[in-house]
């Protein structure tokens, strides 16, 4: 599974840092991004449930 933040439609809401910190974090625009890609399969339930719940819909799982 690969996951990703789209940059233009993330709006900072901590959302997906808050569900899964173990995959998930800021960049240097305070925007989130896949921080640790090497832990998206062990928290896989916890991208998905980042995805469905991300309110612009910038998590894109393929």
């Amino acid at each position: 599974m690969k996951v990703y933040v789209d940059q233009n439609e993330c709006i900072s809401c901590a959302l997906c840092v808050d569900q899964c910190p173990a995959v998930f974090g800021f960049n240097s625009d305070n925007k989130s991004h896949v921080e640790h890609e090497d832990a998206v399969k062990e928290h896989s339930e916890q991208v998905k449930i980042s995805a469905y719940e991300c309110p612009t819909s910038a998590i894109k799982i393929m």
